[in-house]
């Protein structure tokens, strides 16, 4: 094939790609002023607050008792600063989009989105202490859970449970006071680096842990008390999805289980639907519920001779 064909193929497939009828849900487009959130920029936001909330294990390891505050101080001033944008990033793009005949977002309304972008910002970092007094928990809970755990300082260095919950704390504040996007992007930039997958809109208690973590997964509507503990491949999930007139699912009603307090799910273990797992419940490894569980019950496989 000469030249000339592969310029008019290449021609043909972008003028393919650039229908409208192919890019329908699949296309942002840009405008002056209204960004999209940033991977890079999010990512440095989560260390912010890694450093923060565990100053010395994250962030300047030189840090001490005298240049505590300063560090923190520093941290926070640059946390709102890039926090403020992104949120505004996730503001725009939540917002509706006029149509091509109608004008633009005017200055006015980008104002607005600044400011309520810096207000959301300062409400976050407002909650901090809180965030770290319940990760410190969490930590805690990972501690006493595992026999081959030597030190606070191991389990918030080296464990994927820290990291997966400290990046969904983060994002259930966010997504609690209303922040659009940002709390999703977060979450799943946590899935990616610990294989742990947990909706921003998940309920979790103090003293949540996860040992090993890894192919966890905790559902949007999921209600989890105080002092659970789940092991490696545990699925929270839905067991169906009502329809509507349409034949779509109906979004935004709870079909996730709740797990009452001090309840165990050992490995591989689906637990599907609204159901109920009582407080101090058990539930053995690769078992299937689709039931709600008494309190204090003990589900384990048959035995078969």
């Amino acid at each position: 094939m000469s030249p000339l064909n592969f310029t008019h193929l290449l021609a043909q497939t972008v003028t393919e790609l650039s229908e409208c009828s192919s890019l329908k849900g699949l296309f942002h487009e840009h405008q002056d002023g209204d960004p999209l959130p940033s991977g890079k920029v999010l990512h440095e936001i989560i260390e912010l607050c890694r450093a923060i909330l565990f100053p010395g294990f994250y962030g300047k390891s030189t840090v001490n008792h005298h240049t505590i505050a300063y560090h923190i101080g520093v941290n926070i001033e640059r946390l709102y600063g890039l926090l403020s944008e992104q949120i505004l990033a996730g503001l725009c793009f939540a917002a509706e989009r006029p149509e091509e005949d109608e004008p633009q977002t005017d200055c006015s309304a980008c104002d607005l989105y600044r400011e309520k972008a810096t207000h959301l910002a300062a409400q976050f970092i407002s909650r901090l202490p809180e965030l770290r007094r319940i990760l410190a928990t969490d930590v805690e809970a990972a501690y006493n859970g595992d026999p081959a755990a030597e030190s606070y300082g191991e389990i918030i260095s080296c464990y994927p449970i820290i990291k997966a919950l400290t990046g969904y704390r983060i994002a259930h504040e966010l997504l609690i006071l209303g922040v659009p996007l940002i709390p999703r992007i977060i979450t799943e930039m946590a899935h990616s680096e610990t294989g742990i997958d947990i909706h921003p809109a998940a309920q979790i208690g103090h003293h949540f842990t996860i040992d090993h973590g890894t192919g966890v997964v905790i559902g949007a509507t999921c209600i989890i008390g105080n002092n659970v503990k789940l092991y490696q491949g545990v699925t929270l999930g839905a067991k169906s999805f009502p329809l509507d007139d349409k034949g779509n699912p109906i979004k935004g009603i709870p079909r996730h289980p709740i797990l009452e307090d001090d309840v165990i799910v050992y490995a591989n273990s689906t637990i599907l639907g609204r159901i109920t797992v009582g407080r101090g419940a058990t539930i053995g490894g690769n078992i299937w519920v689709t039931e709600d569980v008494p309190a204090g019950a003990r589900l384990v496989q048959k035995k078969y001779k």
